[in-house]
């Protein structure tokens, strides 16, 4: 794998990640959620050309001190 091809891989995930947490934030702003909350998360990965579908699921946790 070229290294012009793995930089724009780590390109996107990092632009995913901070863009995944500011609309986490953000609907969390929406709703109100405040004290000890969990949410379900789930991110489904595809990518058009291969076969792939990744599924990542886990849980999301807010305790406010």
């Amino acid at each position: 794998m070229s290294d012009d091809f793995n930089m724009s891989i780590r390109k996107f995930l990092k632009q995913v990640g901070v863009t995944s947490q500011r609309v986490i934030e953000d609907g969390l702003r929406e709703a109100g959620a405040a004290g000890d909350k969990s949410y379900s998360a789930k991110v489904v990965l595809t990518v058009d050309g291969l076969d792939i579908e990744h599924v990542i699921e886990g849980t999301l946790r807010s305790t406010e001190e």
